[in-house]
């Protein structure tokens, strides 16, 4: 492929050349236009080009075999929505609302190249931890890769008899199994230089069998917050006291990652607690500082297909979204006011980002048999106007928004994956090339399509020049312990600027950005503490911040797949998800741990 002036194909990594579409794509024969011609607008042959990796996702508790995109399965073809300007007129009357322009992709294809990007996207650690992590609720299955091998994946624990968990009252010996140390006791092994256990709080919540994802951690003002099952509750930041709890009367079961700047959450939860026919339909807004419920609001979802979305949510300034995968609704925080809906025509957005930028994954497709083309948009989050389109190849969808400022975005293919930077007006910038690395990002699912939100991924991170991203953990060191790196990549070029191994026989995740250093999280192991440290952008130099204590390595380490916020000199962890088999034992599991000076 023809580089630009001055460039250098990458080596190895994410795949072959991002190969974005060629100008402006022809619209499609059958609403009112010609049949295409061969020209200069024709699609040429080659994906985005990212080939699987040696690491399959496998299924698990956060994972679930490939299911076709929000509007079926996904084939290459000409574009089915609305006809962008070019040397095709616009013509009216074939249900499409009028549109802004179309951002254009490169006429020549753009930076990028080399060979396979082998990453796959979603929790794809969370299969290989799952091995370290047995002790802590989870058991090991045997999935096959799709090659005929085996595998171990994880998944919870349970009998998995008759939808129950296993009968009979615990002894005494038991209930004393299941009690945790204190933050006292923890902090009594404490050696100089080690954070100490701020506070923590136990799950205290009796879950159904495979237990229940937590949702949060959520602040607003001196309250920590968290969801799970049908209890919101609400802590002080600075000690942990439980500062209020809201009941809800059914499951918790979609909510956004962050709330509003003053404080406000909306949630879905479902609309009655039958296991077989409960919707998620019902929105619940609650105020964080008080644990107030606010308004609630029931979304129609009788059609079919809308009933059996996966629900996406998001919170961009005073509006949240509630995202499917044919209609999209969004409210006003403060009152519950609907601002939009569902839009005219064959184009839909099914999820949006929350933050500073509204960006939605948007889905286009005239009739049920017809492929299905994917959009990224930026949408005025108050009317839900385009403000700008980038239109994807055939085939691809998109998987995750990692950044919103600057834009990078994940998209895929069956067994292939890639990841994009777009301008802020939506023109494609580069392709990361990742070299000969697998990669493995925390989204909570590998795609927006099969659950979770578009937004919230951890193992990410991006300021104005680079985006960086961790590798799949693999056996390194002398005790072949399970180890990984983070790798810097250049926006412009796509391009690997350097390579910033993870201290020793650990595991290092970017969590965000802090004024000229990158915030990571390394995880602990069973007799290995973790702790939160940053890496010079320039160079990739490891720094530690706050050293967890190694007299809470086994607490620290029993949290699964955690959520990890620093903030203010604390790093707060959450696990992704509680379940045990004894109800006394899933009770007394951890569910929030902060560490602090």
């Amino acid at each position: 492929m023809t580089q630009p002036p001055g460039q250098q194909p990458p080596q190895g990594g994410f795949g072959a050349p991002y190969d974005p579409p060629q100008g402006t794509p022809p619209p499609e024969p059958g609403y009112g236009y010609p049949p295409q011609q061969p020209g200069p607008y024709t699609q040429q042959p080659g994906p985005y080009g990212q080939q699987p990796g040696q690491y399959p996702q496998q299924p698990g508790p956060y994972t679930q075999p490939q299911q076709p995109g929000p509007y079926g399965q996904q084939q290459p073809g000409p574009y089915t929505q609305p006809p962008q300007p070019g040397p095709y007129p616009q013509q009216s009357g074939y249900g499409y609302p009028p549109q802004p322009p179309t951002v254009p992709a490169p006429a020549a294809g753009g930076p990028g190249g080399g060979g396979r990007f082998k990453g796959r996207t979603g929790v794809v650690i969370g299969a290989v931890l799952a091995v370290l992590l047995a002790a802590g609720g989870i058991w090991l299955a045997t999935g096959d890769d799709g090659g005929g091998t085996k595998k171990p994946v994880a998944g919870p624990s349970g009998d998995g008899k008759n939808g129950k968990k296993p009968t009979g009252s615990p002894t005494s010996k038991e209930k004393e199994s299941f009690a945790k140390p204190t933050a006292a006791e923890l902090n009594a092994g404490r050696k100089p230089g080690e954070a100490k256990v701020a506070w923590l709080q136990e799950s205290g919540v009796d879950l159904p069998q495979y237990g229940e994802e937590t949702h949060g951690p959520w602040f607003a003002g001196d309250i920590i917050a968290k969801g799970m099952y049908r209890k919101v509750t609400g802590y002080a930041v600075a000690d942990g006291a439980e500062r209020w709890s809201l009941r809800l009367p059914t499951d918790i079961c979609a909510a956004p990652t962050a709330p509003t700047a003053d404080g406000k959450v909306v949630v879905g939860i479902e609309d009655n607690v039958s296991e077989s026919e409960a919707s998620c339909s019902v929105l619940q807004m609650i105020d964080l500082r008080t644990g107030k419920a606010g308004w609630k609001k029931t979304v129609n979802r009788s059609d079919l297909t809308d009933g059996l979305s996966h629900v996406a949510m998001s919170i961009s300034g005073n509006t949240v979204t509630f995202g499917r995968n044919t209609a999209s609704n969004a409210f006003r925080v403060s009152d519950g006011k609907e601002l939009f809906g569902k839009r005219e025509g064959v184009c839909q957005p099914y999820a949006f980002t929350g933050g500073a930028r509204m960006i939605a994954a948007v889905s286009c497709q005239a009739q049920p048999a017809d492929p299905v083309r994917q959009q990224v948009q930026e949408v005025d989050p108050v009317t839900g106007a385009p403000k700008w389109t980038y239109e994807l190849k055939a085939g691809w969808s998109v998987a995750h928004v990692y950044s919103v400022s600057p834009l990078v975005v994940s998209i895929k293919q069956p067994e292939k994956w890639a990841v994009l930077v777009l301008g802020d007006d939506g023109t494609y910038r580069s392709q990361m090339a990742g070299g000969d690395e697998e990669y493995a990002v925390r989204c909570g699912e590998e795609s927006v399509d099969m659950g979770g939100n578009l937004d919230g991924c951890a193992g990410v991170a991006a300021d104005a020049g680079r985006f960086y991203l961790a590798t799949l953990p693999l056996p390194g060191g002398a005790e072949k312990r399970l180890t990984n790196k983070v790798v810097a990549f250049d926006l412009a070029t796509g391009t690997s600027a350097w390579k910033a191994p993870a201290p020793e026989g650990q595991i290092m995740m970017p969590l965000r950005m802090d004024p000229g250093k990158v915030v990571v999280h390394v995880q602990a192991e069973y007799r290995t503490p973790g702790a939160i440290g940053t890496l010079d952008p320039s160079s990739g130099t490891f720094a530690t911040v706050l050293k967890h204590p190694a007299s809470a390595a086994e607490t620290e380490s029993s949290l699964y797949l955690p959520k990890v916020v620093y903030r203010d000199g604390r790093s707060y962890l959450l696990p992704q998800r509680i379940s045990a088999d004894k109800d006394e034992e899933e009770m007394a599991s951890t569910a929030v741990l902060v560490f602090g000076e």
